[in-house]
């Protein structure tokens, strides 16, 4: 069996695959049905102790779209015994001492969600409900759940290893702007306590680091792993290794002209002085990987914690940094000071080869909520219960969104094989299964098998997207892969219908035809869900969408698709109100665009500033990270009060008569009262229906004090 692999993303250096790892010696104890949440759990499946315990603010589904089911079961095949605390009251120790303690370490997550995220609305507002907990109950969970839950572990016992990952830590994992205290915040380490933190997709580095503390090495020495960030003695760095500065990488000076701020080439770190050299013309490839053994022991000094903290032009300039160095392919490791210590991050993990995404989502999982739940519903359980995980990563690259800050840009594919495999699971395992698959995606729903087509260029690249300002030439785009698979699940025995409920990249999809032509004949249920997110430039391009050119395109094909196969079937566009570099100006010409259209949206989204997302940056700094940084260079409006966010939003439901007085009110102001009137020529009417008045505004509910 091979025991190495060559990623995409690093050709030159063969990565270890994770199921060739010897395995530990418990596996003696075999599968669990459900990995143990009790310590009678354990005494049933003959364990005295967790070599492994893992801490969620998730209700525990036993399935691979939930990250600690996935973590556990495949800490489980390398031999571990894998314990789970889910969603434990923080409010005291007790519940952390519930399985003992871990022989290893505890693993520490929020869960699926941020935990921010999943308690508060874009307006701050306390929600109602959470998908991811036993009938949907709140505040089954703390504010910033890994710091808390990172605590609670060292309190309960204080010389247990603890390592943090998932959303919440990954997307904290330097300094970063936090929308929910309105300040930067420092990097989750030091406020954690945690040993180490695992980010982005955890499988490498979470197998080697549960592999090396079996070998008793401790973990304050294992500072090599990549994907993995910790704090060390500020200037502390591996012998060999050397330190730039971040603005001699993309120095924060004079603004230069660049052809086009979207095709960012990798920077050649200077000579060390005394380093004179012949000039010697190489051949492109040559030149490409001798930067890479450069850049492979270069570490990139961020402006510090407290520098970011007081100067909004220097915190773009280092999320742009950050995000310059997201190739697992070229990345170097960043260093950000924070006091006297540093936060060293090593580069992204590897991605996983076909092979080993096949492994991991083949693991034992019971694909079922624990039984202690009984037949309590747990919505998030009930929404993916039916669907299939294909891919993961992302190379759109969308300034708002957190998925390529995670998951990365580079596309990660199951087989066709497994994924037919696990249809038939679900088919045959699955109570009630009415013959529909929900979904089949991930992400995205039409990147699978994606990639540029050129691994020495893709592992060089350090452009932010592959499809904006247009779809890279570097890019394959071949549907085919995709087609095939559709037609074959759905020719599967018991497959009555395949829906396709992931978000479309309808820009790669006009490329292929026979895609549409596809996707629109058999796999859309009345109703597909596509994000434009605006119609305007400015916002767009802030955005790093496509015009909207490309959504007509679109619909034009799907129009006729529809057509051809006798359907009445419609698209349902999503848009974001107050994103950064919107205006009320293009907000009006969405709501007009709206109209004509005759879309009357019922669910509409506010921009909801998430952690080291480059539209955060924005919104914190109002700079434009996707271009140099300087003083002088471009500011970005942005929408921070909250009768502005209202009017955005409103914009997005003209039709709904709560909103007419703001509007009017509005237009007025901005010169438009000639939209004000009762024909269909006008945006909103000049009557209000009786009992239609907007309520008065109140305060948000104050958020509670049960986090860090």
């Amino acid at each position: 069996m091979h025991t190495t692999a060559t990623p995409a993303g690093n050709p030159s250096q063969p990565t270890k695959l994770i199921s060739s790892y010897r395995k530990y010696w418990a596996q003696r104890f075999g599968t669990a049905p459900f990995l143990p949440m009790s310590r009678e759990e354990m005494e049933k499946l003959g364990w005295d102790s967790c070599d492994i315990i893992l801490v969620t603010g998730d209700a525990y589904i036993d399935h691979p779209s939930f990250g600690m089911a996935l973590m556990g079961r495949l800490l489980e095949a390398q031999g571990f015994r894998v314990g789970i605390i889910s969603q434990p009251n923080w409010r005291s120790v007790a519940a952390f001492k519930t399985l003992g303690k871990p022989n290893l370490f505890f693993g520490v997550t929020a869960g699926n969600m941020d935990s921010m995220v999943n308690r508060y609305t874009a307006d701050r507002k306390v929600r109602s409900d959470d998908a991811y907990t036993p009938n949907a109950e709140p505040d089954k969970r703390p504010d910033r759940a890994v710091i808390v839950y990172a605590q609670r572990c060292r309190e309960a016992y204080s010389d247990s290893a603890v390592v943090i990952g998932g959303i919440e830590a990954s997307l904290r994992r330097i300094a970063h702007y936090d929308y929910w205290s309105d300040k930067v915040r420092r990097s989750i380490l030091p406020d954690s306590k945690a040993d180490l933190l695992i980010f982005g997709n955890a499988e490498r580095a979470l197998v080697e680091l549960a592999h090396r503390l079996a070998k008793n090495q401790p973990i304050e020495q294992i500072r090599d792993l990549r994907g993995t960030a910790c704090m060390v003695p500020h200037g502390w760095r591996p012998g060999s290794w050397q330190e730039i500065d971040s603005t001699n990488v993309d120095t924060p000076g004079p603004l230069r002209a660049h052809p086009d701020p979207y095709v960012m080439e990798a920077s050649i770190p200077s000579p060390l002085p005394g380093e004179g050299q012949p000039i010697r013309f190489l051949p492109r490839t040559e030149h490409l990987l001798s930067r890479q053994a450069t850049r492979a022991h270069t570490g990139i000094r961020l402006p510090s914690y407290e520098q970011v903290q007081h100067d909004p032009v220097l915190y773009a300039h280092a999320s742009r940094t950050f995000h310059l160095e997201s190739n697992p392919g070229n990345a170097r490791a960043l260093i950000q000071a924070h006091g006297d210590r540093d936060v060293w991050l090593n580069p992204p993990p590897i991605p996983l080869t076909t092979f080993e995404m096949d492994y991991v989502y083949g693991l034992s999982y019971a694909r079922a909520p624990h039984p202690s739940y009984g037949a309590t519903k747990i919505p998030a359980w009930e929404m993916i219960r039916t669907s299939v995980s294909i891919m993961r990563g992302c190379f759109g690259g969308c300034t708002f969104c957190s998925i390529t800050e995670h998951e990365g840009r580079i596309i990660q594919s199951r087989s066709e094989n497994s994924i037919l495999r696990e249809i038939e699971e679900i088919r045959d395992k699955t109570p009630g299964f009415s013959g529909i698959i929900s979904d089949l995606g991930g992400p995205t729903a039409n990147m699978y098998r994606m990639a540029c087509q050129s691994s020495t260029i893709e592992s060089a690249c350090r452009r932010l997207s592959c499809v904006f300002p247009a779809v890279c030439k570097n890019l394959g785009t071949d549907h085919t892969p995709l087609v095939q698979l559709y037609r074959k699940a759905r020719a599967l025995p018991g497959i009555k219908k395949l829906l396709i409920g992931s978000g479309l990249r309808y820009d790669l999809a006009v490329l292929a035809p026979e895609y549409v032509k596809e996707l629109v004949t058999h796999h859309v249920g009345g109703y597909l869900k596509i994000a434009p997110e605006h119609i305007a430039p400015g916002p767009l391009d802030k955005m790093m969408k496509p015009g909207i050119g490309a959504y007509e395109k679109f619909k034009a094909m799907f129009d006729k698709f529809s057509r051809e196969a006798g359907k009445e079937q419609y698209l349902i566009p999503y848009f974001i109100a107050a994103h950064p570099g919107t205006s009320d100006q293009d907000m009006l010409e969405l709501a007009l665009w709206l109209k004509r259209n005759k879309f009357r949206l019922d669910q509409v989204q506010t921009f909801l500033p998430t952690p080291l997302a480059l539209a955060t940056t924005m919104y914190h700094s109002e700079k434009n990270p996707l271009h140099q940084v300087t003083a002088e260079s471009e500011n970005v409006f942005v929408v921070r009060s909250g009768r502005q966010r209202r009017l955005h939003k409103a914009f997005l439901r003209y039709h709904d008569p709560h909103n007419w007085p703001l509007l009017r009110e509005a237009l007025r102001q901005m010169g438009r009262a000639d939209l004000i009137g009762n024909s269909q020529k006008h945006l909103v009417p000049l009557f209000q229906p009786a009992g239609t008045l907007p309520p008065r505004t109140s305060r948000p509910r104050q958020m509670s004090g049960n986090g860090v």
